[in-house]
């Protein structure tokens, strides 16, 4: 234990006597407090016995004092301390008494009397500050329950706040990984698809039998394909005429010849499409 908390444990031992002391957290800050707090407290406890002891000293002196004028009072009105009564003796003890203790000029009742309202003064004075300090202790008592309530809050929060950075730290490392092996993924690729750009350089391949020039003749044979259909299904029409047989045989002969033509240009691109795509490709498209 460290030397502050041995000092506030034996303070507020001594503070609250039989009684147990309250259960408080123990750290740094309410350490801390409590430490300054017995310093305050030992401060005026010390400055309490000085004074007292001056008291006593002064009471000292105003008794030995007070012997010395009883003397010359009794000598001057011709009477001694011997030939009073023990009940006169007690009572002009007990009336000086009582003026040194009220701290009064002299022993007249209107000079005793201002000196007991000056005392009841000071203790009305005395219980407004042991009230104002009350209330002070009792205020700091609440902030500093409220300050642990805080206290104990932000630990939990930090807590938390701690276990959530240390997830999303452990997510941005994963996430960089993966972003390394990404990129070097990427290069690799790169450098892949460059060597085989040289390669296909180097080996003279004609741009028409890359796999976007296929691609595009497979759509236009797609589209050839969809005109055929529409022409035959017009010559179909034309079919069923009857009136002006020559005009509809001229139109039929010319529906041929276009069909013949795109019949041709259709089976030239399909043999084209049938010497250079692969074999998948030729199933997928027919």
């Amino acid at each position: 234990m460290s030397e502050k908390t041995i000092k506030v444990s034996k303070w507020l031992s001594n503070l609250f006597g039989n009684k147990p002391v309250p259960v408080y957290e123990v750290n740094t800050r309410t350490t801390d407090i409590l430490y300054e707090l017995a310093e305050c407290s030992e401060s005026r406890c010390g400055d309490i016995s000085l004074l007292i002891e001056d008291l006593k000293q002064k009471s000292t002196e105003y008794n030995v004092e007070g012997s010395y004028n009883q003397e010359l009072l009794l000598e001057a009105v011709g009477l001694s301390s011997n030939v009073l009564s023990k009940t006169a003796l007690g009572c002009l003890n007990a009336l000086e008494g009582t003026t040194v203790a009220l701290s009064a000029k002299d022993t007249s009742l209107c000079s005793l009397m201002a000196a007991m309202d000056d005392l009841t003064n000071e203790v009305c004075a005395a219980e407004r500050n042991n009230q104002e300090l009350d209330q002070q202790l009792t205020l700091l008592k609440k902030q500093m329950t409220t300050a642990l309530v805080l206290h104990r809050s932000l630990q939990e929060d930090l807590g938390k706040t701690e276990d959530a950075q240390a997830v999303e730290m452990a997510k941005a490392e994963n996430r960089l990984q993966n972003m390394d092996f990404l990129k070097a993924k990427s290069t690799d690729l790169i450098h892949r698809i460059r060597s085989c750009e040289k390669k296909l350089n180097t080996s003279g391949m004609d741009n028409s039998l890359s796999h976007q020039a296929l691609l595009n003749l497979s759509e236009k044979l797609t589209t050839l394909k969809q005109e055929n259909t529409s022409l035959k299904k017009k010559l179909d029409s034309y079919m069923d005429l009857t009136p002006n047989p020559s005009l509809a045989q001229v139109k039929i002969e010319e529906a041929k010849r276009e069909l013949a033509s795109i019949d041709a240009d259709l089976t030239m691109k399909v043999d084209m499409m049938e010497m250079f795509l692969p074999e998948q490709h030729k199933r997928s498209m027919f």
